[in-house]
């Protein structure tokens, strides 16, 4: 009895270790991709290539490898806080600013978002007006807002009114 009890555990504990394991490679796969000239913003349908300032994209886990892109932060976050969005999220990505000019986002540079810091309250404007722009590093978050305004924050304190 024991012996089949012992080879039961091991079996359950193997299956759960292979899902955690395809999980965790699944979300590694997951990579920001290009912004082409086509693409439209999964909120507000504007062709994403047309605006300056940083943009997002993220990945639902009940769509598997579908990226949705956002013309602007600002339009990710909105979409991302929804509590419908937030729990089904697998990856978030966001420009890195530090890396680019304000006018001309490089897709090379796309970082986790939630890993990022942001300005908000700067007086640069993406495509929905004013935006949450996105750095890589603390000091150059800090540097954009000494120049343009805003407070820096991480994400974990973006909600609602860090869009407004």
């Amino acid at each position: 009895m024991k012996t089949l009890f012992l080879t039961l555990y091991m079996f359950i504990a193997s299956l759960l270790l292979v899902a955690c394991d395809n999980t965790n490679q699944q979300k590694m796969l997951l990579t920001a991709h290009a912004i082409e000239s086509g693409d439209e913003c999964h909120l507000c349908g504007m062709l994403i290539s047309d605006y300056s300032g940083p943009k997002g994209q993220l990945y639902r886990n009940d769509q598997g490898e579908k990226v949705h892109k956002f013309c602007s932060t600002r339009d990710l976050f909105s979409f991302y806080l929804d509590p419908e969005n937030t729990r089904n999220v697998t990856a978030i990505f966001v420009h890195d600013m530090s890396k680019a000019p304000w006018g001309e986002p490089n897709d090379s540079y796309f970082i986790d978002a939630k890993s990022a810091w942001y300005v908000v309250g700067s007086s640069q404007l993406g495509a929905m007006g004013k935006t949450l722009a996105s750095f890589s590093q603390k000091q150059d978050a800090i540097a954009f807002s000494d120049k343009f305004g805003g407070e820096v924050i991480d994400f974990n304190a973006i909600d609602f009114n860090a869009l407004r």
